[in-house]
Formats: C-alpha cells, structure tokens, sequence
C-alpha cells in the first residue's frame, strides 16, 4: 500500500527459545504479605520480599526485602536485605539499608551498612554501621614553645590595649 511492496522472505524456523530466565533480583519481589486486618505470631522466614501492614510478633528473617506499612506494628528481631519502616517496630534490626520513613517509629538496636532517617520519623537506640571505612587520624594541634615578654611584644594570654595612643594636649 502507498507505493510500498512487501517483500516476501522465506521464514526459518527458530530454534526454541531457552527457559526463561529467573529475575536478576528475585529478592526485589514481594512474595509474602501481611494484611492490615491480620496478627501473626511465630518466626517468618522467607527468601522473598515481605510486606507487613498488620500486627506481627516474633522473628523475622528474610535474604529478600521487607516493608513495614504504615498501619503496622510489629515486635520481632528483623533480619533482612533492605528495610523500609513506615509503621511502628520494636525489636533489633539487622540489615543492608534501613530506611525509617516520616511516620516510621522505631525502638531497638540496629545493625546497618547504610541508615537513612527521614524527618519526623523516631528513632530510639543504638546504631552500628558495619563498613571498611576507618576513622581519620585526628592530632592535637602542635604547640610552639612559649616566647618570653620582650621588645617582640607582649607575652601570650596578656591582654592588649589597642586604642591608638592621643597626642598630649599642650598647655
């Protein structure tokens, strides 16, 4: 049509195409959700993502990432790839990246490699971040020998009139 022809082309087959492959970061996926009217208790482990809007007790295990809703509230050990907390949690966190969003609230160690708390959002306990980043050196500042008084002016620590001197008035 429009001046265009088409060309016919003898069609091969193609080879079957191969399984399809698993998800780069099957961790990214949320596998396992707990809804706003539900409460569990017990251990949770799973190597999916987790999404917890509900009340939940216990442990928490997960190589996958797990997000904390708004509506949640949650007393457990937490140990999971990355964290997102916008509800209420009581209990250790260990993880890759913990994020403690504006209504996020939080009461317990954490153990990270990277933190970020938003403002408005609480935060009650210690927190180690485990990295290969070393502190830097930091020195006193050196101290000079003091110089004693003399005509090189006056000694440290005096204090020094600096109104320029008036010229007597003559009689």
């Amino acid at each position: 049509m429009f001046g265009r022809e088409e060309k016919k082309t003898e069609r091969r087959p193609q080879p079957p195409a191969a399984a399809p492959a698993a998800p780069a970061a099957p961790a990214a996926r949320i596998e396992t959700v707990i809804g706003p009217n539900a409460h569990f208790r017990g251990n949770l482990i799973s190597e999916g993502g987790i999404r917890i809007d509900g009340i939940f007790e216990g442990t928490i295990q997960t190589t996958g990432n797990l997000v904390i809703g708004e509506s949640a509230k949650v007393i457990a050990d937490i140990q999971a790839n990355n964290i997102s907390i916008s509800g209420a949690v009581k209990g250790n966190i260990t993880g890759n990246r913990v994020e403690v969003l504006e209504t996020g609230r939080v009461w317990g160690d954490l153990t990270v490699n990277s933190l970020l708390v938003s403002e408005g959002a609480y935060l009650r306990g210690q927190t180690t971040m485990h990295t290969d980043i070393e502190p830097p050196l930091i020195e006193p500042p050196k101290q000079s020998p003091a110089p004693a008084a003399g005509p090189s002016g006056p000694a440290p620590g005096t204090i020094v009139d600096v109104e320029p001197a008036r010229p007597e008035e003559e009689i």
